[in-house]
């Protein structure tokens, strides 16, 4: 016998047999947004994923299993067959580069904070999620209350009011049919719930979703559920709402009250209580705190992140573009100097006092936020049509939506010392 003929011959079929499905994530990718759902989905049946950071954008490799391949031509989401010889050569180039390989071992279970009648095209998480074919759950304050967090792997903030404030829509919208009907729902369910004020059925909310970060919850958030979440916490021993909102008025000395202490993200902000200003407070630079940034001009760059020693933040920033179009909010952009001094920046516009996306832990979890509404549609307005996301399959800006989505799915790595 030729022994090294069959010793060749073993090697090939060894490196024939580990052969496995790339999905690539650079500009090459027809559909980005669609390639979460197939990892996530892969994830769903039992078979790892490795996130490949840095690498062509952020690309997912796999085996290839029953099912894979159908999954991938039904969502049209570009792949590659990578065989052995390829595959060693791409982990040879990862361990040369500021890249890394994070595996992804379960699905994680999402949950989605949103109000029951609120339609899925009003928030970009919940169009990303179904668009990407992500399952999730939508939970409301009943849930929160009877102590159903823990069930859940990660959590999305809808732009929610934690403040009692009803949006702060009272100066525009005080006498619309919809904005009288949700501040008569949310009186009717804080009774329920056992509180007197909507402001502090909503402060029991922000509580509990505090304790699920500390017990090692993930909770991302977008618009104005990121700002007003930390002003109910810094207003917990106070009352900041007017008197259209509860009836009885601001506390006198709410001012000194603000305990910022009790903030994850936030310190030293200054609470604008006129219920006739659409702004909670002066961590925003929107249009009424100064902000005037041509849309042309309105981008903001993505940090880059040792993607060895800060895998992270490098997840979280994953994207085939390290610029990313602005948009507009009831929370648009992070003033820089009310961001707490261990808060991640992530995604800062250049030359300015402002970030875009933030993280940072709280106990054994994490927060992420993000400014703005919607990443593809620049000024949303009260009732606009929804966005059709099939015109924005290679969104930059739903990336680092989906990117946080994957995040609680990566095995834990041991931190280098």
């Amino acid at each position: 016998m030729n022994w090294p003929l069959a010793a060749a011959c073993l090697f090939l079929w060894i490196l024939d047999a580990s052969a496995k499905i790339l999905v690539p994530m650079d500009p090459a990718q027809r559909d980005h947004l669609k390639a979460y759902g197939v990892a996530w989905w892969a994830l769903t049946q039992g078979v790892n994923v490795e996130w490949l950071l840095n690498y062509r954008g952020g690309s997912f490799l796999m085996d290839e299993f029953p099912g894979l391949d159908e999954r991938l031509r039904i969502t049209g989401v570009g792949h590659e067959s990578a065989g052995g010889a390829q595959v060693a050569a791409i982990y040879a180039e990862i361990e040369q580069s500021n890249m890394d390989r994070i595996l992804l071992e379960k699905a994680p279970k999402v949950a989605i904070y949103a109000p029951p009648d609120t339609p899925p095209w009003d928030d970009a998480v919940t169009m990303a999620l179904e668009y990407a074919e992500i399952d999730f759950t939508r939970i409301w304050d009943e849930e929160v209350l009877e102590g159903k967090l823990p069930e859940y792997d990660w959590l999305h903030l809808h732009h929610e009011d934690f403040t009692g404030q009803y949006g702060k829509f009272y100066g525009q919208y005080r006498g619309a049919e919809w904005y009288i009907r949700q501040q008569a729902q949310f009186e009717a369910l804080a009774r329920r719930m056992g509180y007197d004020k909507v402001s502090r059925e909503k402060l029991a909310v922000a509580l509990r979703i505090r304790d699920f970060m500390e017990q090692g919850g993930f909770m991302f958030a977008m618009c104005s559920a990121t700002d007003s979440y930390d002003i109910a916490l810094a207003a917990m021993n106070t009352d900041i709402c007017a008197s259209v909102y509860d009836g009885d008025g601001l506390d006198p000395a709410w001012e000194s009250k603000l305990d910022y202490s009790q903030c994850v993200a936030f310190t030293g902000f200054k609470v604008i209580t006129d219920p006739m200003v659409y702004e909670y407070s002066d961590i925003d630079l929107g249009p009424l705190t100064g902000r005037n940034v041509p849309q042309d001009q309105d981008w903001f760059s993505l940090f880059e992140f040792s993607a060895k020693w800060d895998p992270v933040p490098t997840m979280l920033t994953q994207n085939h573009t390290a610029w990313i179009q602005g948009f507009m909010g009831q929370s648009t952009a992070f003033r820089r100097e009310r961001l707490k001094s261990h808060v991640l920046v992530l995604g800062e516009m250049e030359g300015s006092s402002e970030v875009r996306y933030i993280h940072g832990n709280v106990g054994k979890g994490t927060f992420t936020f993000y400014g703005g509404h919607d990443p593809e549609d620049y000024r949303h307005m009260v009732g606009d049509p929804e966005t059709q996301l099939s015109l924005h399959r290679n969104s930059p800006g739903y990336r680092l939506i989906l990117n946080n989505v994957l995040f609680p799915a990566a095995k834990k790595k041991k931190q280098k010392t």
